[in-house]
């Protein structure tokens, strides 16, 4: 029993590092929208200074990327605080569990779209669509790293609900050896 003890707190937070990585990640993309904004107001490509830039320093394909990115963010956001509650509900020992766990594996599909999604990253892919040079050369090589901060919350996420799983199962099985005559 000790070690279902130490079980339960990893489970959470692995469970609780899914919408953080999500966070993280937005806010990592964020950083490196407004490097590559100030870049394109830098380069030759600025008309001398007249275009639009808005009160956050971030140009128009600049807000345009980081509604994209936002956008992802919050899509997986969504699905990283679904999984901490079928997490938190896998860890009781009551019924629909298997419910719980088949939708857990139906988020997943979406979960691992989304991540698909921000490996082709679409800021760059949108800067070359405006055709906007300095907009790209500016984006920070680290950012196409970025990605990975979804795939490691989602595995995270993944490994917190087989614990959390696995502690409703032992829990189940404990109360129902304490009701067995």
């Amino acid at each position: 029993m000790a070690g279902s003890g130490r079980r339960g707190p990893i489970g959470l937070i692995l469970l609780a590092l899914g919408p953080v990585l999500t966070a993280v990640y937005a806010g990592v993309n964020h950083a490196a929208i407004r490097m590559a904004s100030k870049a394109q107001v830098a380069g030759p490509q600025w008309q001398g200074g007249q275009g639009r830039v808005g009160a956050d320093g971030l140009t128009s394909l600049g807000v345009d990327a980081w509604r994209l990115t936002w956008w992802t963010a919050a899509f997986v956001g969504v699905l990283a605080v679904a999984f901490v509650v079928i997490g938190l509900l896998l860890r009781r020992r009551a019924r629909g569990r298997t419910v719980l766990l088949v939708l857990s594996g139906v988020l997943i599909v979406p979960y691992a779209f989304a991540f698909l999604v921000a490996m082709i990253n679409p800021m760059k892919l949108l800067a070359e669509l405006y055709k906007v040079p300095d907009f790209v050369s500016g984006i920070p090589s680290w950012q196409s790293s970025a990605s990975f901060l979804l795939l490691a919350a989602g595995l995270s996420q993944a490994i917190g609900l087989s614990l959390a799983a696995g502690e409703g199962k032992r829990a189940g099985q404990a109360a129902d050896a304490q009701q067995a005559p």
